[in-house]
């Protein structure tokens, strides 16, 4: 069954070990901000920093795992029609709105709406690390190391598929930020196969 998650939403729900998650991108370039958390024990999330040092790099494709801040892998990239994806950033906030783009009345983001979608898994926002950016494509200088945030290169239809290792709380937005979509906010949608 697809489910569909709203422009600038985001939802929450559990995934069983073994279970697969599509993620899919209906009109193409939207970004949906992904995180995973041990059903067992919510204090063990994905982690970009045990996945880059875990990889040995910073882009994460089709048969890597997502790795836990407890050194476990949690969930498995095994379908990517796309191929480039961002571990770096973080979830956009209304701070992120304010301090980079001077909106004086900003959208809650990424980070409000998984805030609200994980309250009643018992996840608290302080418990929200930098989220797997699935589409999302950011560029790293290699001289400067600046970031830069490209249009997604996904196309209508592309997706990803992650099964999962453990029984997981998922974490899923329809991202909220307006450069990182190419300034157009589109719907997620996921199965759960």
């Amino acid at each position: 069954m697809r489910h569909e998650i709203p422009p600038r939403c985001g939802a929450a729900f559990t995934l069983d070990k073994g279970q697969r998650l599509t993620v899919i991108d209906p009109r193409g370039e939207q970004v949906a901000d992904l995180l995973a958390f041990a059903r067992e024990d919510p204090r063990e999330v994905i982690s970009s920093g045990r996945t880059f040092d875990y990889l040995g790099r910073v882009l994460v494709g089709k048969g890597d795992a997502l790795w836990s801040n407890r050194s476990r892998e949690l969930l498995r990239l095994v379908e990517d029609t796309v191929g480039r994806h961002d571990f770096l950033l973080t979830p956009c906030s209304a701070d992120t709105f304010r301090i980079l783009y001077g909106d004086p009345e900003p959208h809650r983001g990424c980070f409000g709406n998984l805030a609200q979608a994980l309250a009643p898994f018992g996840i608290e926002p302080d418990q929200i690390p930098s989220a797997f950016n699935v589409f999302m494509n950011v560029v790293v200088d290699g001289q400067s190391g600046a970031l830069s945030v490209k249009p997604p290169l996904s196309q209508a239809g592309d997706h990803v598929t992650f099964v999962a290792l453990v029984d997981l709380i998922i974490g899923l937005t329809a991202c909220s930020a307006p450069q990182s979509n190419n300034f157009s906010f589109k719907p997620i949608h996921y199965e759960i196969g």
